[in-house]
């Protein structure tokens, strides 16, 4: 891919290029904004582009959990805005999206499953279909084949206007020389970019096999550090994973390939078979709660996007609306 000319006039510099921010960059940039991106990556090789990509986040947190869940209201409208334009997405073709029925499944019995049968497209699993897994039932859930998705987002960012380059920002001051507004999205990266001593790194592995026939997904929404996974796009079938804390490493790990397909043949037999095509490591951004919050930076403002572990895709569009609110106010201010 070329890297897009540069041109002088710029409203919002969005550090980072994964999902957050080429959302948050997209979100502006149809807005009317003189928007630019500047990362390391282009959005094909981030985080991003690995992520196993289906909506869950606190459509699944049971409300006795949720309740402790500092600002779940907040989370749960920023979910419900990523439904609906997925949802929407996936009316179109090209976009990389789909609506399609998958199991979810939890090794964590649960006292109270009531409300589980509120989620989209609820029914409980049959015994064969658990899998050994006390909570299971199947959900209806958009879920999306990130490349095709990026490229999507790519197309939109052209189409409004809106540029990338790569290059490397060094410090938020740096960045703050350079626009009115600076949108942070650098995920675990910011670790190194703010003194927020809350953002860690959280490795995750995924192996990309062909896939065996499988048309439905599997997902674990367990606590724990081995979730198992397996996400049908096209012939290609992404199995996962694995959430290791402050492990910044992306060189897949071999012991955890043979791991996560035998914990995902346990699952469906056909996976033990399948051949290998890839190994895709990234690094999610973990943080007990999303930071979205501005401050000022020298005659600059900065918002800071970032910290949305496991359930960045979900909430990206949620939370472009909602820095393109603050963008509002500091621009009328």
């Amino acid at each position: 891919m070329e890297e897009i000319r540069v041109t002088e006039r710029t409203d919002v510099l969005v550090v980072g290029a994964g999902v957050i921010g080429l959302t948050t960059a997209v979100y502006l940039a149809e807005q009317g904004l003189a928007v630019r991106i500047r990362a390391d990556e282009y959005p094909r090789e981030t985080t991003s582009a690995v992520a196993a990509a289906v909506l869950g986040g606190p459509a699944l947190a049971d409300p006795a959990e949720a309740a402790n869940w500092h600002p779940y209201e907040t989370t749960k409208k920023w979910h419900q805005i990523g439904l609906e334009e997925f949802a929407t997405l996936a009316t179109r073709p090209g976009t990389g999206v789909r609506v399609t029925p998958g199991r979810w499944a939890s090794r964590q019995d649960i006292a109270d499953t009531s409300w589980t049968h509120l989620l989209p497209g609820y029914r409980d699993c049959t015994a064969e279909e658990r899998a050994g897994f006390p909570v299971a039932f199947w959900m209806s859930l958009p879920i999306i084949d990130m490349p095709v998705y990026f490229d999507h987002l790519m197309g939109r960012l052209t189409a409004a206007g809106g540029q990338i380059e790569i290059g490397h920002v060094a410090s938020l001051d740096e960045a703050a020389a350079e626009a009115p507004i600076v949108v942070n999205c650098t995920g675990a990266y910011a670790q190194r970019l703010t003194a927020d001593p809350e953002i860690r790194p959280m490795r995750g592995q995924h192996v990309v096999v062909e896939n065996p026939g499988l048309e439905s997904y599997f997902f674990e929404f367990s606590r724990g550090p081995k979730p198992t996974s397996f996400i049908a796009h096209g012939d290609r079938l992404i199995c996962g994973g694995t959430a290791d804390r402050d492990n910044w490493s992306r060189e897949p790990d071999p012991v955890q390939t043979e791991e996560i397909i035998s914990r995902c043949a346990a699952v469906e037999p056909r996976i033990a078979d399948a051949r290998i095509l890839s190994v895709e490591v990234g690094l999610r951004a973990a943080r007990p709660q999303i930071r979205l919050e501005e401050e000022s930076l020298g005659g600059a403002r900065v918002i800071h996007n970032y910290g949305h572990s496991g359930v960045g895709v979900g909430m990206s569009w949620g939370c472009a609306r909602e820095v393109e609110q603050i963008v509002q106010r500091t621009v009328h201010n």
